[in-house]
């Protein structure tokens, strides 16, 4: 198989599986609303989040194949606005959480489903150091002899977006879990709820800041 994806620029398939399957683990936004939408709407929130968030993905990795991603590093100011965009965002959601009226993480599956898709689309859209991620990541598993332009970008799209789907197949079950758990503790599931807002508003802090 190796020799296939070499075939059509891919340096080593595994290895690139293996760092996005680091970056993946690295606890994030995405992760955060991943688990809130599972804990909050069940498995039909939870995986409409990870579509969103894949969704978020197939933005950005086509932005970089096409160089936005290198003009936006390469331009400070205009960078600095993606990311202080991204940090009252994500600032936003967390808010949303910690003020939040509910009780706890007690599921409630008649929610918008498209507010699930629509928050987690715009938490990896957001997120410059996905931009910057994407347009570093990209070159390092090309082979500029063998790689067959648009073929090899899709190709490793998609080998990006199965690892994803995967890993937040994971947290969608964990974070439901949680909160068939939570249901019976009232004030244990509010405290999830505020920590998660907390969660939020603090990478969006730290976005802003850096």
């Amino acid at each position: 198989m190796q020799a296939l994806f070499h075939a059509i620029g891919i340096t080593n398939v595994w290895q690139l599986i293996a760092a996005t399957a680091i970056f993946l683990m690295l606890p994030g936004p995405g992760t955060f609303c991943i688990l809130t939408c599972s804990a909050r709407q069940g498995l039909r929130g939870g995986f409409i989040a990870v579509i969103g968030l894949m969704m978020g993905d197939i933005v950005l990795m086509f932005l970089a194949a096409i160089g936005v991603a290198a003009m936006l590093h390469a331009n400070p100011l205009l960078f600095k606005a993606v990311q202080y965009i991204g940090a009252v965002y994500l600032a936003y959601l967390g808010c949303r959480l910690l003020f939040a009226r509910s009780k706890g993480l007690v599921q409630d599956t008649s929610g918008s489903t498209r507010t699930d898709f629509r928050r987690s689309f715009f938490v990896t859209l957001m997120n410059p150091k996905a931009i910057v991620f994407y347009m570093a990541f990209f070159p390092l598993f090309i082979d500029p002899v063998t790689q067959k332009g648009a073929l090899t970008f899709i190709v490793m799209g998609s080998v990006i977006c199965t690892c994803t789907f995967l890993y937040g197949s994971l947290l969608v079950f964990a974070g439901n879990t949680a909160a068939k758990r939570l249901s019976h503790h009232r004030r244990l599931g509010k405290l999830a709820t505020r920590t998660a807002g907390i969660f939020l508003i603090l990478f969006g802090l730290k976005l802003g800041t850096q």
